[in-house]
């Protein structure tokens, strides 16, 4: 599984890179600005991004609208120091699929990102049934 994960702190982004390679058996590629970020997914896929929200270049919350109004459905967790309720409800109607707040667990982050995947990849085959036929 591929992930984008998008962190402004360098020492941060090499120890989940590892950890999440490691634990979960993620390809994690890192940005660190929200701009370079953008550019990124406009030619290439992911399974999932990693989001913080103060960024520089593009900040988080204009990356993720950015990415909605592109109708980009990658699913997006945002992992943030920001833990008001205010800002988790903000970015989950803004279009993020989950929230996390820092400090965290590694453990919980894996398994909010294998069931993000695994949910999109259920709506991206969708399966029509009538009666028997299916």
């Amino acid at each position: 599984m591929r992930i984008l994960l998008v962190e402004d702190e360098p020492e941060l982004a090499l120890w989940l890179s590892k950890s999440l390679a490691r634990h979960g058996g993620f390809l994690v590629d890192w940005a660190n600005d929200g701009l370079v970020a953008d550019r990124r997914l406009q030619v290439e896929s992911f399974d999932a991004i990693v989001l913080d929200l103060g960024l520089p270049g593009m900040d988080g919350y204009t990356l993720l609208k950015t990415i909605r109004n592109r109708d980009d459905r990658t699913p997006v967790i945002i992992l943030t120091a920001r833990d008001s309720l205010t800002e988790r409800v903000d970015t989950l109607l803004q279009g993020a699929d989950d929230f996390l707040p820092k400090p965290f667990r590694v453990e919980e982050l894996e398994a909010r990102l294998v069931a993000l995947i695994r949910r999109s990849r259920g709506k991206a085959h969708s399966r029509l049934v009538c009666a028997g036929l299916a």
